[in-house]
């Protein structure tokens, strides 16, 4: 009997998708613009996992990214003609009816393909709640494609899983081998976000050719057989990887040193990133330890009811229109005889600009954004106390939008599980059910002892000036809470950096943050800090509290508040004067 071949020493893992509704053509143009062996499609943010629970209440077939379903329409045929495997979250909360709707479809357009699906994830549904999902890892994913699956489709798996799964079966590592899995987590948490790898949403767009970052192409990792990897991308693709780039997206939405999974613990202060020629940066040296034992489960809900009317107040006496509407609204509230809504928040943008030379730059924002648990009390009460106030109120009254009756909003919330209370299981491409065994070997996750500093920058003349023109930053969410990730390029920044933005300072620059629990962790070998703030986001994305709920930009306004800074950082640079 001929021994089986050996693996390829390198495995080509791309990415399509960064979420439900990215780039519809990607898929195309990752099968079509290089060598890939497989090309992976993340599809489920939290908020996702709300908007698929509620089209499953109108139609219990569905449940599933139905884009991805569009797009193997030519992807399939261009997957089997490269011999390119196909893995993608867009199962959602079901599964097995994307896997079965992915074999109509390649007996429609006549491919042969194997299809094969990952479930399990579904966990019974707590009362008042619409969705409940643990996050799998990358073992179904596996035992999916040993068994010869082409595609394999999955609801709630963590995103790196993507990468773990295909990369473990390739190699054939096992629940042990924990440096490996975790160097495949960091490239696989490189590639779920899609472009911003590739330098989308980057802090340092401005010093690359605009041409080259109109249209970024996906991001790929070329995994090794010990977990490392080069990130890089097609040739002849738009955007930029650098060490700026991979760095960004590697603080992107996480927190402290351990990056927990259910198939590893990855320490992200272990990890080594250098230059590997244009458009290539290795990852390596990246250490594992076992996986908690725990599982991380998503619940999602219906929250209440909420409202907005966005006034447009122009010209003289900003703040003065400001308060006569707000009195205005209240009063109107009160003589309507209805209850107030639970909850009313006003928030005034200063967008006007002086001796403006259009109306629009005259103008500032006065948002209102009501809640409540009743419809009733942020619909017809609501936007017609504000509407009524059209001919007796401030001068120049109108608004962006006509109100309307109000508009459910949901809440995320994330509980751990024990894993070995959740039933992780592979149908094969004949239909075999295999169960997922959890790992054995599991270890409590507990926060890392925090690194020793580097010495900090000498003392001398310093000038007020942007944190952004020597600090990068990239901001996302975690459920209610925001993280907010900077870096530096160059040890002396470092240095400066390391000392001067502690959690004191963090709050200073940012005011909106003084009143909430900030934790500060360092990772020096990124030369960056990671900070995680707790409850910023109020009930998460889903409930819009917050003007920006997703803390995209929570990043690019620390980067644009001024603070002293060494002059002799700022060599080079071209830092904007004092303006008093």
């Amino acid at each position: 009997m001929n021994a089986a071949p050996a693996p390829s020493p390198v495995l080509r893992i791309g990415n399509a998708s960064g979420f439900y509704g990215d780039r519809f053509d990607a898929l195309r143009e990752m099968l079509t613009g290089g060598p890939l062996d497989v090309l992976t499609g993340d599809y489920l943010a939290e908020l996702t996992m709300l908007i698929l629970g509620r089209s499953r209440l109108k139609d219990p077939q569905k449940g599933y990214a139905t884009t991805f379903l569009r797009q193997l329409e030519e992807g399939l045929g261009l997957a089997h003609e490269r011999g390119v495997k196909i893995v993608a979250n867009a199962g959602g909360l079901n599964p097995a009816g994307l896997a079965d709707a992915v074999r109509q479809l390649a007996d429609k357009v006549g491919v042969p393909v194997t299809v094969a699906h990952v479930e399990g994830d579904s966990l019974p549904v707590p009362d008042g709640f619409l969705t409940a999902n643990a996050y799998l890892g990358g073992s179904g994913i596996a035992a999916c494609l040993r068994a010869g699956a082409d595609v394999v489709v999955t609801g709630r798996v963590t995103d790196a899983a993507l990468v773990t799964g295909p990369a473990a079966a390739h190699f054939g590592w096992g629940p042990d081998d924990l440096d490996a899995l975790a160097g495949a987590v960091v490239a696989g948490h490189v590639l779920e976000c899609g472009t911003q790898a590739t330098g989308g949403n980057h802090a340092f767009f401005g010093d690359h050719d605009p041409a080259r970052l109109r249209r970024p192409g996906f991001p790929l990792a070329e995994i090794h057989a010990d977990g490392s990897s080069v990130i890089t991308k097609h040739d002849g693709t738009g955007g930029v990887v650098d060490l700026s780039t991979v760095t960004a997206q590697l603080l992107y939405e996480t927190g402290g040193a351990r990056y927990a999974g259910p198939d590893v613990t990855a320490r992200l202060d272990t990890v080594r990133l250098t230059p590997d020629g244009p458009d290539r940066v290795r990852i390596d040296g990246v250490r594992g330890e076992a996986p908690p034992p725990t599982l991380k489960a998503g619940l999602t809900r219906l929250g209440g009811w909420r409202n907005e009317v966005v006034f447009v107040l122009t010209g003289l006496g900003i703040e003065a229109k400001a308060d006569l509407v707000k009195d205005q609204f209240a009063d109107a509230l009160e003589r309507g005889g209805a209850r107030p809504p639970a909850e009313v928040r006003w928030e005034l943008a200063r967008t006007d600009h002086a001796d403006a030379d259009t109306e629009e730059r005259a103008s500032a924002l006065l948002r209102l954004v009501v809640r409540d648990q009743d419809a009733d009390a942020v619909g017809r009460t609501v936007s017609g106390a504000a509407i009524e106030l059209a001919l007796g109120s401030y001068p120049g009254f109108h608004v962006t939008a006509p109100p309307g009756k109000g508009a459910p909003y949901g809440v995320f919330e994330a509980r751990p599980v024990p894993a070995v209370e959740v039933e992780h299981i592979a149908v094969l491409p004949d239909g075999t059910r295999e169960v997922v065994k959890s790992p054995t070997r599991t270890q409590e996750l507990a926060e890392a002892e925090e690194p020793s500093l580097p010495d900090p920058y000498p003392s001398g003349p310093t000038r007020r000036a942007p944190l952004g023109l020597i600090a990068g930053a990239r901001s996302g969410d975690k459920g209610g809470d925001a993280n907010v990730g900077v870096w530096v390029r160059d040890d002396d920044a470092w240095r400066w950096l390391a000392h001067e933005l502690s959690v004191e300072r963090f709050k200073e620059l940012l005011p909106e943050t003084a009143d909430v629990t900030i934790v500060r962790h360092v990772l020096p070998n990124l030369r960056a800090l990671n900070f995680t703030v707790h409850g910023l986001l109020g009930e998460g994305v889903a409930a819009q509290a917050r003007f920006d709920p997703q803390a995209k930009a929570l990043g690019e306004w620390l980067r644009s508040r001024w603070l002293p800074i060494p002059i002799a950082l700022l060599e080079g640079i071209d830092a904007p004067e004092v303006t008093a």
